[in-house]
């Protein structure tokens, strides 16, 4: 099979890197040739048809420093409904996509494995601050979290020194890979 047409999506929650993966995603399909297109709000974005041409200057440009994702997330557990992924496959195929890049966590990687499963070619990139999915050493946005918490840990630990106090910290990471 000849890809002519990739889309890309970002899915669950956002992380750091994320609009600099859909820029290099776009860049470098647009590169070889292929024509690319972004899906808004993920899996729910793409069964309900929210799918749009991306150019390298007119949607990524000057996008790599920018919080978030510009293709904007959404989570939608709907998408484990078969009924669901054969309308996500449906409007891929109405659209033109001959394969997918999903951007995103666990479940977002399960969308992913779905949609490969009807026999899609889908690529599946790890993206989750948490650093929770399975099979992977470093997802994309990992080390801005962590060092976002040293940052913020180094400063608090500064205040409670000041006030003779001890400080509980909280941060996210839920079932890291760094910790096991």
């Amino acid at each position: 099979m000849s890809l002519k047409t990739i889309a890309v999506m970002t899915s669950g929650g956002d992380a750091p890197g994320m609009n600099a993966c859909v820029r290099a995603v776009v860049r470098t399909a647009l590169g070889h040739g292929l024509r690319v297109r972004g899906i808004r709000r993920a899996f729910q974005g793409l069964v309900q048809g929210e799918i749009a041409d991306m150019g390298a200057r007119d949607v990524v440009g000057g996008i790599i420093q920018r919080g978030g994702t510009i293709l904007q997330t959404a989570r939608f557990p709907e998408f484990a409904d078969p009924r669901q992924q054969r309308e996500g496959l449906r409007q891929l195929n109405s659209h033109g996509v001959d394969g997918l890049v999903v951007i995103g966590g666990d479940g977002s990687l399960h969308g992913a494995l779905a949609l490969h499963k009807l026999s899609f070619p889908v690529i599946g990139i790890p993206a989750s601050i948490d650093n929770d999915i399975e099979g992977t050493d470093m997802a994309l946005g990992v080390d801005t979290a962590l060092n976002t918490i040293i940052e913020n840990i180094d400063k608090l630990r500064d205040t409670a020194s000041s006030h003779q106090r001890a400080f509980i910290i909280e941060t996210m990471g839920r079932h890291s890979a760094i910790w096991r």
